[in-house]
This record gives C-alpha cells, structure tokens and sequence, in this order.
C-alpha cells in the first residue's frame, strides 16, 4: 500500500460547492458519481474549480449510514442553495481552517480503507485528537477529506489514483 508518510499540515479556509448525500459503505460510491453534477454546475456559471474534487464525510456509521458529501473547491463563496435541499441541489459551504493530520496514497479507491486506518493508528500513537464528536448517528466530523487528485475517466490505471487524506484535528490537539 504505498501512501506517503502522514505529517501534520495547516490549511486555510477553503470555499466550496457540494452535494449531500446519505449512503451506506456499499452504496458510496453514488456520491462520488455526482461530482459531474457539481462541476456543471459550476460550467453553467462560469465558476473555475480552485482544486481538485473531495469527498468530505460528515457523519460515519460504518454499520449503517454515512453523510457524504461531493464537493469542489472555489476561489470565493457563491449562492446556491441550503444543505440537504432536493435530490441534487448544489450548496456553497467553507472546508474549515485549521490543523490536518494528513497522507497521500497511490492507488485504488478500495485501498483507502486501510490507508485511513494508517493514517488513524498514527494520529494516535501521537497523542492526536481528531475534530469529531460521537452522536447516536455515528462519528461526526468536523472536516474528514478524501481529495481525489485523479480523475479516473482519464486515468483507466487504479494503481496510479493519488488521493489525499486530510482529516481535521481538534483545536486543543
């Protein structure tokens, strides 16, 4: 699995437009399918992208539901809709600034699992605290990124994916 070594990374405030989806582990992958959707979005307003596209997972229940979101960065906050309105409503929100603890893996998306679990296992053999709070619907995050430096429609080799994990540490960790 080779995923780079994990360092500590502080990151800016960052505006983006998104997609909210609740799925399951099996069904992810429908909320990676409508990151086209958020960049036509973006096309039909003459809004560059700012970065590569991200999944931000918000709440994670790895037995039952998960609250994704598909999202894209941009340069400045622009009007969309309200989180959670209708199927495919695009929202503007801000990727909160602060301390990531972050790694970038090479490879398939089925890798991630363990490259996370890497990632967390050195975050706490550090003494790391993440931002997130258990809630009855599972972990709730205050910022856990997959940032997708890959796009697969032009790159058909898995083993050359590059994704970046990038999750929010807590103020006081």
């Amino acid at each position: 699995m080779p995923t780079s070594d994990p360092a500590i990374e502080t990151r800016a405030e960052q505006p983006y437009v998104g997609i909210k989806r609740a799925v399951t582990m099996q069904t992810v992958g429908h909320v990676a399918d409508r990151i086209p959707a958020v960049f036509e979005w973006l096309a039909q307003r003459g809004i560059e992208p700012a970065g590569a596209p991200f999944l931000k997972f918000d709440v994670i229940d790895m037995e039952g539901e998960l609250v994704i979101q598909a999202g894209v960065p941009i340069a400045a906050p622009v009007a969309a809709g309200a989180e959670g309105e209708g199927e495919d409503e695009v929202f503007c929100s801000v990727l909160p600034a602060g301390r990531y603890a972050t790694a970038t893996h090479l490879g398939a998306f089925d890798e991630l699992i363990d490259a996370t679990r890497a990632l967390l296992e050195w975050a706490a053999a550090r003494g790391l605290v993440w931002d997130s709070i258990e809630t009855d619907a599972g972990t709730s995050w205050g910022c856990r990124l997959e940032i997708c430096h890959t796009n697969p429609a032009l790159e058909p080799d898995p083993a050359k994916y590059r994704t970046q994990l990038a999750f929010r540490l807590a103020d006081n960790g």
